[in-house]
């Protein structure tokens, strides 16, 4: 049995177990890249040193890829395919730094303006104009990535001016209001992909008419973002990621309130509930990513000088039912 046998194998009986095992794909194909498609039971303890430190990755991103091939060797070895490979020692576990990117407005222009060029070959299977659109809806609402390509046509109200996120396991099931400026983006997209259609069917599709794959629409962003020439340069493995679009609408939300002078207090409920949070403490750690010239009065508005607790304000609770 061949590395490439073995891993379509694998992947067939993840798949067939439930698991949509996508990513884990990648990397195991990745890897028979890396070292050659070659019997299984000739791959040892070396072609995985070399693949892992192949390239500089974050520590959370190695363990992952050690795992990963650790478990893949021990079901083959297992089932008498290949003998016991004896895997290189572990890294200790990292503690977590990663601190997300915030685009600027500037940056955010920048990216919608480039989907033309990015996506004008011919055998792109997503079209400059749905890549644009689901940028805008992204930045404009928040959501995950997940949620927006789950969207529906009969999830977009747009009389209404609301979008219904049927949530997953990190966000809750919410309708949410959408600005004037999206609502006109989603009309134009309505009219220009599904004019004359049922109300039925997922609303952003590829060339095709096909579901996106997130792998793909993953791609595409980190080629847009080199097109733009968008990245880190604090010394940070990871650089800016689609899914840096939600702590940027939330940043920027915060951002816009402090300026207004609005109440931190009643508004970071009110975006956590926006956000499909189940918690506070998942909304508040924006607060330490707006600009540093806010922070004096983010100490003044930040809930988490006073004891009192969010649900004790009968007001606050009365607005949150209300979105």
């Amino acid at each position: 049995m061949t590395l490439t046998e073995a891993i379509h194998s694998y992947v067939q009986r993840k798949r067939a177990n439930g698991l949509a095992f996508h990513k884990g794909q990648i990397e195991l194909l990745s890897f028979c890249k890396h070292v050659g498609d070659r019997p299984l039971n000739r791959v040892n303890s070396l072609d995985v040193v070399s693949f892992l430190d192949n390239r500089r990755i974050s520590t959370m991103t190695w363990l992952h890829k050690y795992h990963l091939l650790k478990r893949f060797f021990e079901f083959w070895s297992q089932r008498g395919a290949m003998p016991l490979l004896l895997m290189p020692p572990s890294r200790p576990p990292a503690v977590k730094t990663f601190t997300p990117y915030i685009y600027t407005r500037a940056e955010i222009r920048a990216l919608l303006i480039a989907t033309r060029q990015c996506q004008k070959r011919s055998l792109c299977v997503i079209d400059s104009v749905t890549l644009r659109c689901l940028l805008v809806t992204l930045y404009a609402t928040g959501t995950l990535l997940s949620e927006v390509l789950d969207l529906r046509i009969e999830d977009i109200q747009l009389r209404s001016r609301r979008i219904t996120l049927h949530g997953n396991r990190v966000t809750q099931f919410r309708i949410i209001p959408i600005c004037s400026d999206l609502q006109k983006e989603l009309q134009a997209y309505m009219a220009l992909k599904h004019k004359g259609k049922k109300a039925r069917g997922r609303f952003f599709l590829t060339k095709s008419g096909q579901p996106i794959n997130p792998g793909t629409l993953e791609d595409r962003f980190q080629r847009l973002r080199q097109i733009t020439g968008i990245a880190r340069y604090d010394g940070a493995v990871y650089q800016p990621r689609m899914h840096d679009l939600r702590s940027t609408f939330a940043v920027h939300r915060i951002t816009s309130w402090i300026k207004e002078g609005a109440d931190l207090n009643r508004m970071l409920p009110a975006l956590a509930a926006y956000l499909g949070n189940v918690s506070l403490a998942s909304t508040e750690q924006y607060l330490s990513l707006t600009p540093e010239r806010f922070r004096k009065e983010l100490e003044k508005l930040s809930p988490q000088r006073g004891k009192k607790r969010w649900r004790d304000n009968l007001a606050l609770m009365k607005f949150l039912s209300s979105l």
